[in-house]
């Protein structure tokens, strides 16, 4: 069956084209969606920057970012020339209202040589600055008026408090109905991360061991080696716990503590979300230093090479105060997850780059065998590995071979590289895709943001009051600041990062 019957005609704006994001992930993904037979075959991409630059130009950098971030490799000519042809470049001064008139008049033409509606959308590759200022003018030249096929697209962040992310959210619904708007978080496109709901809510196994009876606590890490990459100036007003724990990795921990949805329909799914986000334990602001830590690296040494710390970063202050980890320990307070913590914890310049989820289960309630036989012996734990390496795993105990019972963990694996043969999408396909299928599931609402944000701003707030003193204090190429072991482990508990690639059966 020709998967074009899926899409409606197509025109999507990229305010940002000559941008980093454009460059490495909107078109490659697009191309993909394009090989892949997923848009149809009435589609244009409208590009707008401010730099000056000729369609031929604009498209030879768009190939080579093709061919350097695609998952699929080089492009071929002919494959790469036909895709071409849907693409023009605009130089914008996205100030100007002009811009906007001449766009509205360019999507009218485009409609008009299509046989059925049209999406309309509007991506804000753009810094976040710029995203008030286009949002209105594309609602003030009526672009969004079309309130089933006109849609926005806005990257993170989603303001820079609660404060800031409530006064953007109601300016864009004074032009937007919130249908229409698609706030993109590219962890939630990733294959693993959509295969937790598959994971939990297909099959009849796990569900009745979901709960505070059988799991003891939830740990979810997601670490890099590198550290700022050039982007100073965004990380000094960020910080880890705004870049990371406030959208990506409370969203993780939604996927994980949601009660099942009646349906796979977006406001569905979104609405169990929020409720977890609603029943997270508020953190007074007095008991900070029991829930939360911090930490920025100093300098040291990463896959064999002497890295310089935060505050030697380019655009980074000398005496700068803004936490490069950061790790929360959370509860939910309803009848599923009384009492299990949520361990989080992500930062830059550690030891591994990985994103992980790991469900830690109670022992059992008896302990038959004899103490020699559980030298070897450890928690059954579930291990749902993001990235880089996708798949589950599940340690259990089983007798080794032999004349005696000696026990020891085992692990069943399923790897997405050895199952599946042809190519993961990307996250952005998936959620493009999404966008253009006017599938809201894997995008936050209003009020997600919002209750994402009020559970954070007790730490924040704590943090900006109180600087730290400590300043670095972990080495980069570590696990971290010891006080995130002193997090954990004054509850018993300690870090978990099981390898993916290879067993770990001692």
């Amino acid at each position: 069956m020709d998967k074009t019957i899926k899409t409606n005609p197509t025109v999507i704006t990229i305010f940002g084209g000559t941008g980093d994001l454009t460059w490495r992930k909107l078109i490659p993904a697009l191309y993909n969606l394009y090989l892949d037979k997923w848009l149809h075959k009435q589609f244009l991409i409208i590009c707008l920057g401010r730099q000056d630059m000729t369609q031929a130009d604009f498209l030879k950098k768009l190939k080579e970012g093709v061919d350097k971030f695609s998952r699929r490799g080089k492009s071929k000519k002919t494959e790469w020339d036909v895709f071409a042809k849907t693409i023009e470049y605009k130089k914008a001064d996205f100030a100007t209202t002009t811009v906007y008139t001449q766009l509205k008049k360019q999507v009218a033409a485009f409609e008009k040589t299509a046989d059925c509606a049209v999406n309309k959308i509007f991506y804000l590759a753009v810094p976040p600055q710029f995203f008030e200022s286009i949002a209105v003018k594309i609602g003030e030249a009526g672009l969004a008026t079309d309130r089933k096929y006109a849609r926005l697209v806005i990257e993170k962040p989603f303001g820079t408090n609660l404060e800031s992310a409530k006064a953007f959210n109601k300016l864009l619904q004074g032009f937007f109905d919130e249908c229409q708007l698609y706030r993109i978080d590219h962890y939630l496109g990733k294959e693993t991360v959509q295969n937790i709901l598959a994971f939990r809510f297909a099959n009849a196994l796990f569900e009745p061991i979901w709960n505070r009876n059988y799991i003891d606590h939830v740990q979810i890490t997601v670490s890099e080696k590198i550290g700022v990459e050039g982007r100073g100036n965004y990380y000094e007003l960020n910080g880890a716990l705004r870049d990371m724990i406030q959208n990506h990795l409370l969203q993780l921990l939604c996927l994980i503590a949601m009660e099942p949805p009646v349906s796979f329909n977006a406001d569905e799914v979104r609405n169990r979300k929020v409720d977890v986000l609603h029943a997270l334990r508020k953190i007074k602001k007095e008991e900070v230093h029991n829930y939360a830590v911090r930490g920025q690296y100093d300098e040291g040494w990463v896959e064999g090479k002497k890295v310089i710390g935060y505050r030697e970063e380019n655009d980074v202050a000398p005496d700068s105060p803004r936490e490069t980890f950061a790790a929360v320990k959370f509860f939910i307070d309803n009848w599923r997850w009384s009492n299990v913590p949520f361990y989080v914890r992500s930062g830059k310049r550690m030891s591994e780059s990985i994103s992980v989820i790991t469900i830690q289960f109670k022992p059992v309630p008896h302990q038959s065998f004899p103490d020699e036989a559980t030298d070897n012996w450890q928690p059954n734990r579930m291990v749902l590995n993001l990235q880089p390496d996708m798949g589950i795993r599940i340690r259990f105990q089983a007798k080794r071979p032999g004349l005696q019972m000696q026990l020891s963990p085992v692990d069943m694996l399923f790897n997405y590289s050895d199952t599946y043969t042809s190519g993961t999408p990307e996250a952005y396909e998936t959620l493009l895709l999404d966008v253009i299928e006017g599938d809201a599931t894997l995008f936050m609402r209003a009020d997600q943001v919002e209750a994402a944000w009020d559970i954070v701003m007790p730490v924040l707030n704590n943090w900006e009051a109180n600087p730290s003193v400590n300043f670095p204090n972990y080495a980069s190429g570590s696990n971290g600041p010891e006080t995130a072991e002193a997090l954990i482990a004054k509850d018993g508990n300690n870090w978990i990062v099981m390898p993916f690639e290879k067993k770990d059966n001692d």
